[in-house]
């Protein structure tokens, strides 16, 4: 596996296309996204379109922000964790914020399959 398909991802969060987004999602995905997260968007999202319309597009629609990769490590060909910060601001306070995080993602079929997001959950609701 190739990191095509992880880079394609990040592409489209940066460029705030769902279509692009939901094309590197397998149909059986699994989003578990922390506790904590505002907005209460923490918990498991089964399925491309719940976590687009559960969880992403609830965040999105707050806050101006994207996940900004940094480093990938790589644990075999179906594996692979990604660490960076979340970078933006609050829409409703134009509070910029930063958060790291760590994405761990399993692939099937070369897409997205399991999505486990890990992130500094107390840094979102300052902004």
């Amino acid at each position: 596996m190739t990191s095509k398909t992880v880079d394609d991802l990040y592409a489209a969060f940066a460029q705030e296309d769902p279509a692009a987004l939901l094309a590197t999602l397998h149909p059986d995905l699994v989003l578990r996204v922390s506790e904590g997260m505002p907005l209460d968007v923490g918990g498991e999202h089964c399925g491309p379109q719940a976590a687009l319309a559960d969880c992403w597009a609830v965040i999105f629609r707050a806050y101006d922000t994207r996940p900004v990769p940094e480093e990938q490590v790589w644990a075999g060909d179906d594996r692979v964790v990604v660490f960076g910060h979340y970078r933006g601001a609050a829409r409703a306070t134009g509070q910029a914020f930063e958060a790291a995080f760590a994405h761990d993602l399993g692939l099937k079929d070369g897409l997205i399959a399991t999505f486990t997001q890990v992130t500094d959950t107390a840094r979102w609701p300052r902004a």
